[in-house]
């Protein structure tokens, strides 16, 4: 989606940084930064303002690609399906969730949920480290990739 340039440049970039991880594992964040902006840009009246439900690496490559102008314009009007410019705004996740509350900021967490599983498929091993609630409930609450998957299924996406 990004180029085979750009994708290189973006895998070189965050894989050089001090303590970074591995390249595979950076390629991985990079894939799930373009399948974030996929899913804003194919759903805008579902997910346009919610909280950025992804680890602080993938923001970081989104802010990345926001800097690269020519090639994020291209990306976001027209690689994505939405063909609409994305745009970026910081908020941390203790000022959002004060303002809409916490129960709306969990439903609001868990709408991605159904959306990536209908795009991407049920996410791997490769994808959960870096989706904040999915992790969540896998690793704390103990529920398998599997059931993660079917949250959105048995709910007619009520999420």
């Amino acid at each position: 989606m990004l180029g085979a340039d750009l994708h290189t440049e973006v895998v070189r970039h965050f894989a050089a940084k001090p303590g970074a991880p591995d390249t595979a594992r950076v390629t991985h964040q990079v894939r799930e930064c373009l399948r974030y902006l996929y899913l804003i840009s194919r759903h805008p009246e579902r997910l346009g303002g919610l909280f950025l439900p992804v680890e602080q690496e993938i923001d970081e490559i989104w802010h990345y690609l926001i800097l690269q102008t020519r090639e994020y314009r291209e990306l976001c009007e027209q690689r994505l399906p939405g063909g609409h410019f994305i745009h970026h705004r910081s908020i941390s996740y203790d000022a959002y969730q004060a303002d809409p509350g916490r129960e709306k900021a969990a439903e609001e967490a868990l709408r991605w949920i159904p959306l990536y599983t209908e795009s991407f498929g049920p996410f791997d091993a490769d994808a959960l480290p870096h989706w904040t609630v999915v992790r969540f409930l896998h690793e704390e609450l103990g529920l398998p990739l599997t059931e993660i998957a079917a949250l959105g299924t048995s709910r007619d996406h009520a999420l």
